[in-house]
């Protein structure tokens, strides 16, 4: 059998690219810890507001320090709308919706997740610099789904300066010459 040249150029080529690909995903997959979302825990949405995991939401802090926010989706709303969360500290959030597939993003973040209802979604994020950030619902879920945001107040750690304290005013540049 005679393959051309130009065919075995483009056949070692494609093989080269499916080997580069595997390879870029298996390091992804062991080095990087990067893995499909596995977290499946079911709730049932019409009753999320007597499932005793969702009857009060909002922030809450274990024995061990760990910070925890529960919020629950809904028609054009996030219930609770704000939360106070801590600087530095990983913070999980539980979600779930009450009626149609929402979505959850913080916006300036990497914070993402797909609110499903029948489903518990679940992420940890830590934030790094206090503030506040806005959440926003990131997948259409009716008319009013432009209206659908919540904050996230990230405090400042206990005895940290104030943000606009943190940073002295800088003096002008001297030019060298």
């Amino acid at each position: 059998m005679n393959v051309d040249l130009y065919e075995r150029i483009w056949m070692w080529g494609a093989a080269v690219i499916v080997a580069v690909f595997l390879v870029a995903i298996g390091v992804s997959t062991f080095a990087y810890a990067v893995r499909p979302p596995s977290h499946v825990e079911t709730i049932d949405p019409s009753a999320v507001m007597q499932d005793p995991r969702f009857a009060t939401p909002g922030v809450t802090t274990a024995a061990d320090g760990s910070v925890h926010v529960t919020m629950v989706a809904m028609t054009f709303a996030f219930l609770p709308n704000e939360v106070h969360v801590p600087v530095g500290k990983p913070v999980t959030f539980r979600i779930t919706s009450m009626d149609v597939t929402h979505g959850f993003e913080i916006a300036g973040t990497n914070a993402n997740t797909m609110v499903v209802p029948g489903y518990v979604s679940q992420f940890t994020y830590t934030f790094t610099t206090p503030g506040e950030r806005l959440v926003v619902c990131n997948e259409y879920c009716g008319t009013g789904h432009h209206t659908m945001q919540g904050k996230v107040i990230v405090d400042p750690a206990p005895g940290a300066a104030p943000a606009s304290a943190a940073v002295p005013a800088a003096a002008p540049a001297e030019v060298a010459r």
